[in-house]
């Protein structure tokens, strides 16, 4: 398997400050790393996702870029099809698109004006439909929430198809994996969820008459540096009450390595990293990751 290795900027960081970004972004394509991965949080202090991923396109030849994850339900998929495609084609090819239904944060979901259970609904038509008009030249579909007539989005990606990414560990959500999507990138998960993750979404993708690339299996970790934040302990509560967090995230930088050869062992080969907290330099800290992790890129 060809394993690759990304960095993610979450949604609490000081990533709007455009010399720390730069930085980021610089540090990233000339270090080698696979991809860079922003957050979206409408309320926090992150970049726009969008616009974050325009400002590495233009300022960069090779690495690539994604959401971790985008919202799909909320917004107009004819719209974020033409957005997604524009992204593909403006940076030759680099785009990763992942999307989510949001996090179960109530300032997020006003901020989108999707009732929490009215999301998967949302996402199961806007999906298929925006892959349609990636594709087909005109596009006509009638469904619970949108009726379009001679759609047209008429600039197409450069990857066709262009692959789209999901993560999740809960029973619908693998099952939403292997119905819908083309990889696998969950978080806050051991090497012996994605284990079991990976058999469950196979299974879904053969009842679905699907097939997903098994090299499209990853994870998303983090890494701490110190006590564990608040913040974080409350999100692992909510979503995976039975786990002890200190299992779900790497103490050190320095055990990162040793985390993801476990992970490749379990099947998964496609990795994003990422601080829990700020760190306070992040040219020396991509350097340092660059050191201890590409070394695993094949």
């Amino acid at each position: 398997m060809r394993v690759r290795i990304g960095v993610g900027v979450g949604g609490g960081t000081a990533s709007g400050d455009p010399e720390v970004f730069g930085a980021v972004v610089d540090g990233l394509e000339r270090l080698g790393f696979d991809s860079l991965w922003v957050a979206e949080r409408a309320s926090g202090p992150a970049l726009d996702p969008v616009v974050a991923m325009t400002f590495a396109a233009a300022r960069t030849t090779h690495l690539k870029f994604g959401p971790s994850v985008m919202v799909l339900p909320g917004r107009n998929p004819v719209l974020l099809a033409k957005t997604m495609a524009s992204l593909d084609r403006i940076s030759n090819g680099r785009l990763l698109p992942a999307f989510g239904l949001g996090v179960a944060d109530t300032a997020e979901h006003q901020a989108f004006g999707v009732a929490r259970m009215d999301r998967a609904s949302w996402f199961n038509e806007a999906l298929p439909l925006m892959r349609r008009l990636w594709t087909e030249d005109v596009v006509e579909h009638h469904g619970p929430r949108f009726h379009l007539d001679a759609a047209r989005v008429d600039i197409k990606p450069v990857q066709q198809p262009l692959d789209v990414w999901m993560g999740g560990i809960a029973p619908s959500e693998l099952r939403r994996v292997g119905r819908l999507s083309d990889g696998w990138l969950p978080s806050f998960v051991t090497p012996d969820d994605v284990r079991g993750g990976i058999a469950a979404i196979k299974q879904h993708a053969d009842e679905a008459e699907r097939e997903i690339d098994p090299e499209h299996y990853g994870a998303l970790l983090t890494y701490a540096d110190g006590p564990l934040p608040d913040r974080f302990l409350e999100l692992i509560k909510l979503r995976q009450p039975d786990k002890n967090p200190s299992d779900l995230v790497a103490p050190n930088r320095q055990e990162l390595r040793s985390k993801i050869e476990a992970f490749i062992e379990n099947g998964a080969s496609k990795f994003v990293v990422m601080p829990l907290g700020e760190p306070p330099d992040w040219k020396a800290e991509i350097e340092a990751l660059a050191d201890d992790l590409l070394p695993l890129q094949d």
